[in-house]
């Protein structure tokens, strides 16, 4: 069985960083693609940034530059580095993967259950 588990969200200011970390674990054989998801109440979920196998990375328009995302494959974990926080990035943020389970020749899309991330004065 494979899960992910986000980590790091919390209640910053204005203006400060915060990372945030998924970890994959269970039967894994790969990951392909990482990526970082966020919704805001009352939004739709929209992409934040995706990594993939070959560490080529994207990002949405309202974070380039200030978020970056990265992928420690010994830990199977990917990160979101977050800078200059600002109230419109409040959100519960979810991590995304798509894995090939041991003895399952498919990938598999796999999303965690979400960490918040609040930004307040």
């Amino acid at each position: 069985q494979v899960q992910l588990v986000e980590s790091g969200g919390g209640l910053v200011q204005p203006g400060w960083s915060l990372r945030l970390s998924c970890a994959a674990s269970g039967s894994i054989f790969s990951i392909s693609f990482m990526g970082w998801y966020r919704q805001a109440p009352g939004k739709q979920r929209e992409l934040v940034a995706t990594i993939t196998s070959g560490d080529r990375t994207s990002y949405a328009n309202s974070v380039k530059g200030r978020f970056t995302i990265s992928r420690d494959n010994t830990k199977n974990t990917a990160y979101l580095q977050m800078h200059s926080l600002s109230p419109e990035d409040t959100a519960v943020y979810y991590c995304d993967a798509g894995i090939i389970p041991i003895a399952t020749p498919t990938v598999i899309h796999y999303w965690g259950q979400g960490t918040q991330v609040t930004v307040s004065s």
